[in-house]
């Protein structure tokens, strides 16, 4: 089947094929992107699928500017937010400032990053930049009241059950709350806290992610849900970057997909370019689960970076969370920046969240045809599958 180059006529294809999350959602097809950055969100959202902003990074400030943009560019379209407000993390619940929880970064560990560092060619910064603590939801509540002042159709929260004050504002804003998976067990804890929909997310994704492959999770997590009287809604995530992939997911029952990792290497991405000819040259081996970029395990590109913090291999033990991103995110935006310099020490320590499926990922493309490529993929694998059934 050749790519859909009029948009309009894949409509017409897809009304024969479309799901019922997609009437819920107001999309034309149940392509949820995952990304840090608004050109994507704005750009799959326009495709007729559903970009949601990775809002962590970002102050309540920021967000808003981002979020603003955003709507000056989707024209009434829907899309979302993702704001991470982990269940725990080093000093929850203490009221700690940032340099409450600076100060307890060991010296060591500040030594042992020098050392990575000069091992490397590069001359560490005599007093090491700490940056602020992303991950560890204390700004969770601002950030909420930022995405829910603006027309976001999703909310969606990782590493644990949102927090009840995010259930609730998205209950009185009729706002679905999304919640992030990595077992069946998890599934069944977000469905008693209300959630409104489950991404099982399998082991092969980028970014913080679990042990259980997605083939084998999402299905768990479906006769789980089922078993316990739930029809949440399930999207399938985990090494997802094409269309019969999708399609697959779909057949064992999932709404959808989300994705995230199939983002990073399109025009609009944001992702360090030293970094974007990594991942096109990767293969599908090249990625491994680290704690040492946030001090939870996410998968990455392998690197002399996650090398260093692999302790079952001889490496550093990374600090817990929020601690190791503060500490280690300014060196390696430092890293980024010499990488694409040509520095060859800086080439080897690069690296950014990545899942499996990279070893798919070999062209930078607009977002838009990206979309467009997975409702192809996803319509000859449904087509297929059909020509399986007797008649």
């Amino acid at each position: 089947m050749r790519l859909l180059a009029e948009w309009g006529g894949g409509k017409a294809i897809l009304a024969n094929v479309k799901l019922d999350i997609c009437q819920q959602f107001g999309i034309d097809f149940p392509l949820f992107a995952f990304s840090h950055c608004r050109d994507v969100v704005a750009a799959v959202t326009n495709a007729g699928g559903f970009g949601v902003l990775g809002a962590t990074a970002y102050s309540p400030e920021q967000l808003d500017r981002e979020l603003s943009w955003i709507d000056d560019h989707v024209n009434g379209k829907p899309y979302g937010a993702d704001i991470i407000v982990p269940a725990k993390f080093e000093g929850k619940g203490e009221g700690l400032s940032k340099g409450d929880l600076a100060s307890r970064i060991p010296d060591d560990t500040k030594a042992f990053v020098a050392e990575l560092l000069s091992g490397h060619g590069i001359e560490p910064d005599p007093t090491p930049r700490i940056g602020s603590p992303m991950l560890s939801g204390n700004t969770g509540r601002e950030l909420l009241d930022v995405a829910m002042s603006h027309p976001i159709k999703l909310i969606a929260n990782a590493l644990g059950v949102p927090p009840d004050y995010m259930i609730e504002a998205g209950r009185a804003a009729g706002v679905p709350v999304a919640a992030l998976v990595g077992a069946k067990e998890h599934a069944l804890k977000q469905a008693a806290a209300g959630v409104d929909l489950i991404v099982a997310q399998g082991t092969e994704a980028g970014g913080h992610c679990g042990e259980v492959s997605t083939l084998v999770l999402v299905p768990e997590v479906l006769d789980a849900l089922e078993a316990a009287g739930s029809d949440i809604p399930v999207l399938a995530a985990g090494g997802i970057v094409t269309g019969r992939q999708m399609a697959a997911a779909v057949a064992m029952g999932a709404a959808g997909a989300w994705t995230g990792s199939v983002w990073l290497t399109t025009e609009e991405a944001e992702t360090a370019p030293h970094t974007v000819q990594k991942m096109l040259a990767a293969s599908s081996r090249d990625t491994v689960r680290s704690a040492g970029r946030t001090g939870k395990p996410s998968r990455q590109l392998v690197s002399d970076w996650t090398n260093a913090w692999a302790p079952n291999d001889g490496g550093r033990r990374p600090l817990p969370l929020p601690l190791q991103s503060m500490l280690v995110e300014p060196v390696l935006r430092r890293v980024d920046a010499l990488a694409e310099q040509g520095h060859e020490g800086a080439q080897a320590l690069a690296t950014y969240f990545v899942g499996q499926g990279v070893g798919m990922m070999n062209k930078v493309k607009p977002a838009r045809e990206v979309v467009l490529e997975f409702i192809e993929d996803y319509l000859a694998a449904a087509e297929s599958l059909g020509r399986t059934i007797p008649d």
